[in-house]
């Protein structure tokens, strides 16, 4: 997969779109749709936007562009940033404490618009998935020129009361890591059962695949403790998303864990978006509910486009 230099960092990135316009990015002067920007989220290389769902954004005409974040994958590990024990910034985050992060997400958010600076694209679509949905809303409220559309999945916009997820998921996040290729699909396994959707067939071996392929690219426990921090020390957006008028998007399971519904609802509220509630659905994207937020992404970013 091509990276591209993006300040002091290498982003990896991959487009994923349909045959005819394959070749390299798409030129939104020639009357072709805007790309979307997908964003993942905490530890989470793009491979976790499973092959079949950002097929189903290409099908409805929308270029997809999806890349690892700093400190994932093959993009840059700042392993020369100190990563604090995630204990006692948990702790601190619970007193209302100032958390120590060796970054902030505003930070990844600036990670993102570089990475849209190299490959030439000046406005687009921004769908992110829990952590990447608030560097998603960072983007927007950094950058609004260059959001045609919001979406943000399983995520939240950084009041402290979204922030209480159930212990059995945080404890499913703070296991020590994989150290064999074996471990880390296990390991995968079991946080999809703690996390994951209990109202979907979970594809076991789709999940052990994706972890496999993620272990071979390259893993970082250290980089995932500095995102983690970098997520703690997060402010409320909620003020700041008031302020947007870009046609937004809600998605929210029902039955997340590790990030209540309530904190999707919040930030539906604060950018006046359209929030979409799915029964069933924790804390993943399970295959089951990818047709109905996909047509929610594409309304939403017709919506964008009409704006222009």
């Amino acid at each position: 997969m091509p990276k591209t230099r993006v300040g002091e960092l290498d982003l990896c990135y991959e487009w994923v779109q349909e045959p005819a316009l394959e070749g390299g990015p798409p030129n939104s002067n020639a009357g072709e749709r805007l790309p979307v920007v997908l964003i993942m989220g905490l530890a989470a290389q793009m491979l976790l936007w499973p092959d079949g769902f950002c097929h189903g954004l290409a099908e409805r005409g929308l270029p997809v562009l999806r890349f690892d974040n700093r400190d994932v994958g093959q993009s840059t590990w700042l392993d020369h940033l100190r990563a604090p024990s995630i204990r006692p910034q948990l702790l601190r985050w619970a007193l209302g404490l100032p958390v120590h992060a060796p970054y902030q997400l505003e930070a990844m958010a600036d990670d993102t618009v570089g990475l849209l600076d190299a490959l030439g694209l000046a406005r687009v679509h921004v769908v992110g998935a829990s952590m990447g949905g608030m560097i998603a809303q960072l983007l927007a409220i950094r950058h609004p020129r260059r959001v045609a559309s919001l979406t943000a999945i399983m995520s939240h916009a950084g009041d402290r009361l979204s922030g209480l997820a159930k212990p059995r998921a945080m404890q499913a996040l703070l296991r020590p890591p994989a150290r064999t290729r074996e471990e880390a699909q296990d390991r995968a396994v079991q946080i999809v059962r703690a996390i994951g959707s209990p109202g979907f067939p979970l594809d076991v071996a789709a999940v052990r695949d994706r972890a496999g392929r993620c272990f071979d690219r390259g893993v970082t426990p250290l980089g995932t403790l500095r995102q983690m921090n970098a997520v703690l020390a997060g402010r409320d957006r909620r003020s700041a998303l008031r302020s947007l008028r870009i046609p937004s998007l809600v998605v929210h399971g029902r039955e997340d864990p590790l990030v209540p519904v309530g904190g999707g609802r919040r930030m539906a509220a604060a950018l006046g978006a359209e929030l979409l509630c799915i029964d069933g659905m924790g804390h993943d994207l399970p295959q089951g509910a990818w047709s109905r937020i996909v047509d929610a992404i594409d309304r939403v970013a017709s919506a964008g486009e009409r704006a222009r």
